[in-house]
């Protein structure tokens, strides 16, 4: 397994990350309706929305899985994050960087994983709209399109809380 290197913009994005004021908060229909969609949409078992803390990643919203967050260390997203392209892994068996990862050899039994940065307009990725499969699967550029598309629905909402937040703290 190869974990992922540090964002050269780790400090700034933590910062951002953490001015959304998502992180640990309850689910909410607006996010869990975008995993729903999307889980239909591409007939996922497993459709998340991420969010990259400095040691976890935690989960604000979630289909087949029963976890709130795993730990950065052994995450995909954490490499997703690395770059503003979706990342796509056919088959994580077939990965160096994720072959032996424990997310691989053990539950969920990750094969397929596409991961859409959640890019924030002052330019952090923040986490990602990420698609996981126990199978191994492609994803055709009909598939990305649709999955970019619901990606800036996200981070739409994601920034509408940030909008939310400020004025309930009278800024």
């Amino acid at each position: 397994m190869i974990e992922a290197p540090i964002p050269a913009d780790e400090d700034e994005r933590l910062h951002a990350l953490r001015q959304l004021l998502i992180l640990d908060t309850p689910p909410e229909e607006r996010f869990d309706r975008i995993v729903t969609f999307a889980s239909q949409e591409f007939d996922m078992p497993m459709v998340l929305i991420t969010l990259v803390d400095a040691d976890r990643q935690w989960f604000k919203a979630s289909v087949g899985l029963n976890v709130c967050e795993t730990a950065r260390d052994v995450s995909f997203c954490g490499h997703a994050i690395l770059s503003d392209e979706t990342m796509v892994v056919s088959d994580a068996t077939k990965d160096q960087r994720f072959f032996d990862n424990p997310l691989v050899i053990a539950e969920p039994h990750v094969r397929f994983y596409v991961g859409a940065p959640l890019t924030l307009p002052s330019g952090q990725n923040v986490g990602t709209l990420c698609l996981i499969d126990s199978s191994p699967r492609d994803m055709d550029a009909i598939g990305l399109a649709i999955l970019s598309s619901l990606r800036d629905l996200v981070v739409e909402e994601l920034i509408n809380q940030e909008t939310l937040s400020d004025e309930n703290h009278g800024i």
